[in-house]
């Protein structure tokens, strides 16, 4: 059936008929079902969902700089303010960022595509020629970010191939233009950035 929206638009109505509708007994879930696609369909399904992208950094105890590109970043919680994002197990940062007690969660802005590129895929030394202070964990905050986030390395759990780590926030800033700067977004395999609805 067709209805009108409050702004006057059609829109189709799909009505589901539960008359003959059997509610199944619920049953404890012991394990989840294997699922019904493979890893192709799974990673295509995932692209689909617009993220942000950040550069995590650190220090090695070596003194080296350390920084990974990941999409994989979100809000915990307000009080305390956490933090998350992951790292596949496979990664050669992994045993740094294990064991260091802080990283900076870089936001990058959408003029920073080079950035974003250059930690994910440079080999070698990384931040060579890249602008960044160190902040007051001495962690490495890079010049131009659209946001920052100092983090305590308060704890990390594995899951599947990856390894989830939640950064408790000492300290964090905005770009003293954020208002006038577009984000770096990511989606669908492709860099965006956002545009006013």
């Amino acid at each position: 059936m067709t209805s009108k929206t409050s702004s006057g638009c059609s829109a189709i109505v799909c009505r589901l008929d539960f008359a003959d509708t059997v509610e199944p007994e619920p049953t404890p879930m012991k394990r989840a079902n294997p699922p019904n696609f493979d890893a192709t369909a799974f990673r295509d399904a995932l692209s689909q969902f617009a993220t942000g992208v950040t550069v995590i950094t650190t220090r090695a105890e070596s003194g080296q700089l350390i920084g990974i590109t990941a999409s994989s970043f979100n809000s915990v919680s307000l009080d305390p303010p956490l933090v998350l994002w992951s790292l596949a197990t496979k990664s050669a940062s992994m045993s740094v960022f294990q064991a260091n007690s802080h990283y900076v969660v870089n936001v990058l802005a959408a003029d920073q595509v080079d950035l974003c590129k250059r930690f994910a895929t440079v080999k070698g030394d990384r931040f060579a020629g890249v602008s960044h202070a160190a902040g007051d964990s001495g962690m490495p905050v890079l010049d131009g970010a659209l946001a920052w986030f100092e983090c305590h390395n308060r704890s990390r759990y594995q899951e599947g191939d990856h390894v989830i780590f939640v950064g408790q926030v000492e300290r964090c800033g905005v770009h003293g233009n954020a208002a006038e700067i577009a984000p770096l977004v990511f989606q669908a395999g492709q860099f965006h950035t956002l545009g006013s609805l």
